[in-house]
């Protein structure tokens, strides 16, 4: 539009992704409180004299002044940030943490993948991922335990909740040993659909409990059955995506198999695929900190 004059706004973000632009600029994805996801361009921040650029790092919780027009109705669907404002820097506390490290990079990449459309406000995913960072830098509950949950509660605000109180496929109420990712969840034994995983009890147990914010029975609960509950949540969650999350297989998890597609769910020996492990091959591709708030 002739005579646009971009227009300021600020709005307070967490980081997920930077991304290098030119020589002395970044890229910087953003989710936002009130308008979603979004980028924007941060000119000189790789330059040693940047007055701002060591706020721009991922997973950092900022209070964010964008020049360009909110609803991206007009000019360049690229923004440019022109003021930066630590309000808790996150991810100084990972640097030397692979575990942390690598699972705020899955809560990161998820959120991003969660939010298709840009500049689309998504207030309570916005909550849930700063939540799930800041339980991962307070180091309260442990590293795949607060992952898990921050995956579970955001398939439910997508719609993409598993089933774990009733059949995911005629209703049937009851804790059900089967689970079926393509079938939505726990599946009864009329419903059950060859090779469905048969997980422990406590699996399922800990996976509705890490759901509701029950941190007393997620805490309480032994590495095996973490595991099996964080191969389940992968699973189940990139099936609904169609696609790998890249940072998945890169998350410590204490030895459960971290190679994209090394089993399947094998039903009758009881094990549960590792994370991406349920994708067919045509689908296959590259407040955590609180009790429930809403």
């Amino acid at each position: 539009m002739a005579g646009y004059r971009r227009q300021l706004y600020r709005d307070d973000a967490v980081v997920l992704r930077v991304q290098k632009l030119g020589e002395s600029d970044r890229i910087i994805t953003l989710l936002t409180r009130r308008h979603g996801r979004l980028r924007a361009v941060a000119r000189g921040v790789r330059r040693t004299m940047s007055k701002f650029g060591a706020r721009l790092e991922p997973f950092g919780h900022v209070d964010v002044q964008l020049a360009g027009d909110p609803k991206g109705e007009h000019g360049s669907s690229l923004h440019s940030v022109s003021q930066v404002e630590g309000i808790d820097l996150y991810g100084k506390r990972f640097l030397g943490d692979y575990p942390r490290y690598t699972a705020a990079s899955a809560i990161a990449e998820t959120a991003e993948r969660l939010t298709p459309v840009e500049r689309e406000p998504s207030l309570r995913l916005f909550q849930l991922t700063l939540g799930a960072l800041r339980a991962l830098a307070d180091g309260g509950h442990a590293t795949t335990l607060v992952l898990d949950a921050y995956l579970l509660r955001g398939m439910a605000l997508a719609g993409w909740a598993p089933a774990l109180t009733a059949c995911a496929v005629c209703g049937t109420p009851g804790r059900h040993r089967a689970f079926s990712v393509p079938a939505g969840g726990a599946v009864c034994p009329d419903c059950r659909p060859p090779g469905a995983a048969h997980p422990a009890p406590a699996t399922i147990d800990l996976m509705s409990a890490l759901t509701v914010g029950d941190w007393r029975i997620a805490d309480a609960t032994e590495n095996g059955v973490r595991r099996e509950c964080s191969g389940l949540v992968a699973a189940h969650l990139q099936w609904h995506l169609e696609r790998a999350l890249r940072s998945l297989p890169l998350v410590d998890r204490g030895g459960m198999p971290s190679a994209p597609g090394a089993r399947r769910p094998t039903g009758d020996a009881g094990t549960v695929a590792s994370a991406g492990a349920a994708l067919p091959p045509d689908r296959a591709s590259p407040d955590v900190s609180r009790e429930r708030t809403e």
